[in-house]
């Protein structure tokens, strides 16, 4: 057990997440036991590959995508904290946080932040719009080998050519948003977490 006993989460570090992510204590103690599962190193951070020993993740045609999203720029380890906020926008949005206080910050896994998360998978290079090229790589990790490239392109030009409202020839982020306003994103980038 040794380092172990010395990385559990205080009282005031669980209060502190719950308020910054919305989970329960109860669901932050299983996270927390499952990053400590995950963390090999034993040194209370992630890695990319002990990202990649989840299976779930393994198989997922935008795995590296996702374990992208828990890391900031230039950053090599994910604390605890930060893989909580990350998971916090798969948190599916609760019939009472719907009517919360308008003047606090707005939740992670709000509706505008499950589209910023979206968002980002596909803006590769991170310049606010995503470029023919980036839908295509998107497109082609999802559909593998399955669909010929001149396909591919086909699919990747009509998608810019009904989302594109200002002729850019990309998708900006409101234009993102306009073409997913009747998706259901809440739902559809929601894990449930047990309680």
């Amino acid at each position: 057990m040794g380092s172990r006993a010395s990385t559990l989460l205080r009282d005031e570090e669980i209060e502190e997440i719950k308020k910054e992510t919305g989970f329960s204590h109860s669901q932050i103690t299983r996270l927390y036991s499952r990053f400590t599962s995950l963390d090999k190193g034993e040194n209370g951070t992630l890695s990319r590959e002990d990202f990649q020993r989840i299976p779930e993740l393994a198989i997922n045609p935008l795995g590296d995508r996702i374990i992208n999203a828990f890391f900031s720029e230039g950053e090599d380890q994910v604390n605890f904290r930060g893989f909580m906020r990350t998971l916090a926008h798969f948190r599916p949005i609760e019939d009472n946080e719907k009517s919360k206080d308008q003047n606090g910050p707005e939740p992670l896994n709000s509706r505008s932040n499950k589209l910023h998360f979206a968002f980002r998978l596909y803006d590769l290079d991170k310049d606010d719009k995503i470029s023919r090229d980036e839908l295509l790589q998107v497109l082609r990790m999802m559909v593998g080998v399955n669909i010929s490239d001149e396909q591919l392109g086909s699919i990747a030009d009509r998608t810019i050519q009904e989302a594109d409202q200002d002729g850019d020839s990309a998708i900006s982020f409101t234009e993102f948003v306009k073409v997913l306003e009747k998706v259901d994103v809440e739902q559809k980038m929601s894990i449930r977490f047990l309680h």
